[in-house]
């Protein structure tokens, strides 16, 4: 894989974290039905403390600014374990966010979303830490923050990289600056809804609203839009156990790569198969794998 010669920098993450209760059941649970499920899970996720998580495995030094309430605290040693820094996390008199997530037979998934304390945290909790980012550093975000807005203008006027992830998508995610965002990753229906609200449909134009965007559509792999150019990964093929953190796993690798200045087809082959491993293993954080990892399994399949 060609790199260039980058100098590693702290890599800002402001995103959820949620408790994830995943239920593994034959089916999805239907109106007025009760369904009994065949295990059980409680675990930490949300889609930022999972591309935290992500990134740091992908071998970055990550920061990750969100929020908690005081009934999970035990959030901020596994976070700090799993290598991300959890000074920025406020803890709150509120409920910490959390998931109730249903797994199906066929590794499909389906989520009731709580966002509880990831709501309480506003641009003045992030003022005095925007001023300590170090100029061309990436900030990464989520749509499952209040204000993204106005937190994307905030880190770029401090002169931050931004990279966002606006799932899960909905109006507001429609009207963001995406004048001053770098990165933008989108799965494949996010990208139609995009491309429907700000350019009459047409996906292939979603590169005029940002300098690089990424798609990734499950099954079928990954396509990247840049300055004109278009580069197409197929997905690996594995049996998949749990797509839950497949998504954050994409992002945290992607980032990671880009920021360490990989060449892109590289990068969407590196990150494309931190998914996929992702899927073979059930729950979302738990689930990433390290970089030595996805490098084993690279290697693997090349010699296949």
């Amino acid at each position: 894989m060609r790199k260039k010669t980058v100098q590693k920098k702290l890599i800002t993450n402001v995103g959820s974290i949620n408790v994830d209760h995943v239920y593994q059941v034959p089916y999805f649970v239907k109106p007025g039905e009760t369904l009994q499920t065949v295990s059980y899970q409680k675990v930490l996720g949300g889609k930022g403390a999972n591309q935290s998580i992500a990134l740091s495995r992908a071998g970055e030094t990550v920061q990750h600014v969100g929020a908690i309430g005081v009934d999970h605290e035990w959030i901020l040693p596994e976070m700090a374990n799993s290598g991300v820094g959890t000074e920025s996390i406020s803890v709150m008199e509120i409920p910490t966010g959390h998931a109730l997530i249903q797994v199906d037979d066929n590794a499909e998934n389906c989520i009731l979303l709580f966002p509880g304390a990831n709501e309480a945290l506003g641009l003045n909790d992030l003022k005095a830490r925007f001023d300590e980012i170090e100029a061309d550093s990436w900030v990464l975000f989520q749509n499952e923050m209040p204000n993204l807005g106005e937190m994307i203008s905030l880190a770029k006027s401090r002169g931050a990289k931004i990279a966002v992830n606006p799932a899960p998508f909905d109006l507001k995610a429609k009207d963001l600056p995406y004048d001053v965002i770098d990165l933008l990753i989108v799965n494949d229906i996010e990208a139609a809804e995009l491309a429907e609200a700000r350019l009459d449909g047409d996906q292939s134009k979603l590169s005029s609203l940002c300098p690089l965007v990424i798609v990734t559509r499950g099954t079928k792999g990954a396509i990247c839009f840049h300055q004109g150019e278009t580069i197409e990964v197929p997905a690996f093929k594995v049996e998949a156990v749990d797509t839950t953190g497949a998504g954050d796993t994409f992002v945290g690798y992607i980032l990671s790569s880009i920021a360490n200045g990989m060449d892109l087809g590289a990068a969407m082959r590196r990150a494309s198969a931190a998914s996929a491993l992702a899927v073979t293993k059930a729950g979302a954080s738990i689930a990433i794998p390290t970089s030595q990892e996805v490098d084993t399994f690279l290697n693997d399949m090349s010699e296949a």
